[in-house]
């Protein structure tokens, strides 16, 4: 294909489409493409809007990535795919038939479950309220209350992955970790296992913490974006981790997604 043209993905899905559009974009990242152009087609129920959209992404050259769970729409898209000659990526069809076959069971077949309003989406709205009210140390009183206390000094990423955890369902406070600023006496009252230490390499952080300063504005040459005074900080930090016995995770280079991961396995096998 032309470098200059566009890539055409079509998104098709009997709800949003939004774990389809997830998979096209984390196996995006692995390719060089640019130009690319992803369209979703929501709440498709019937042949006719199928065969409507399949006709748009022969015309366009692409590709569709599908999550149906009726099985004569999933037909009539392994139909299409053929008549067109377009290759149709189905995202959970295989899946559904492993549960199937392995559990004995058959599926509901119900568009949407996985954004029903159930007790896990209100868990996941309370955890996200309760990130943006108590991030960066606002309150020291949600210590007592998180799922999750992360520690880390600045520009560590505390709070995007504060925020990334709570949509996944996990009350998560944040605190900075500052040589000259003492840590609440609180966190020697959570149970074990709930706090995590983050650090990462000092040359990544002073790069981050000096683009931060010229987004700002600020003159580079300040103490905060000095090699030494970062790897002062955090040397402080692995000592305050050393003596809470929590958990590190060093998060240089790692997409928000995978430090995330590693933090919700620390505290799922706690």
């Amino acid at each position: 294909m032309d470098q200059s043209s566009t890539h055409f993905i079509a998104i098709c899905s009997d709800s949003i489409g939004e774990t389809a559009e997830a998979v096209v974009q984390a196996t995006l990242r692995q390719f060089e493409l640019p130009n690319t152009e992803i369209k979703r087609y929501m709440n498709v129920r019937d042949e006719e809007e199928l065969t409507a959209l399949m006709e748009e992404v022969a015309r366009r050259g692409g590709f569709v990535a599908y999550t149906l769970v009726q099985p004569e729409l999933r037909e009539a898209m392994r139909e299409e795919a053929v008549r067109l000659n377009i290759r149709a990526v189905d995202i959970m069809g295989p899946m559904m038939q492993a549960f199937a076959d392995t559990f004995n069971d058959d599926p509901k077949r119900l568009p949407g479950l996985l954004h029903r309003l159930d007790d896990s989406y209100f868990r996941r709205v309370e955890a996200m309220e309760f990130a943006v009210q108590y991030d960066d140390g606002k309150d020291v009183s949600a210590i007592l209350k998180a799922d999750i206390i992360l520690l880390g000094v600045s520009r560590i990423s505390k709070t995007p992955l504060s925020m990334f955890l709570a949509h996944k369902g996990y009350k998560t406070v944040n605190y900075p970790v500052v040589p000259e600023m003492a840590l609440p006496s609180q966190l020697q009252e959570v149970k074990q296992g709930i706090i995590i230490g983050l650090t990462m390499d000092a040359e990544h952080l002073l790069k981050i913490r000096s683009e931060r300063l010229k987004v700002m504005g600020l003159p580079h040459q300040v103490q905060y974006a000095t090699l030494e005074r970062i790897q002062e900080e955090l040397d402080y930090a692995k000592l305050l981790y050393n003596d809470l016995g929590c958990p590190v995770i060093d998060v240089t280079d790692k997409a928000i997604e995978e430090s995330a991961g590693l933090i919700m396995n620390q505290i799922n096998h706690r």
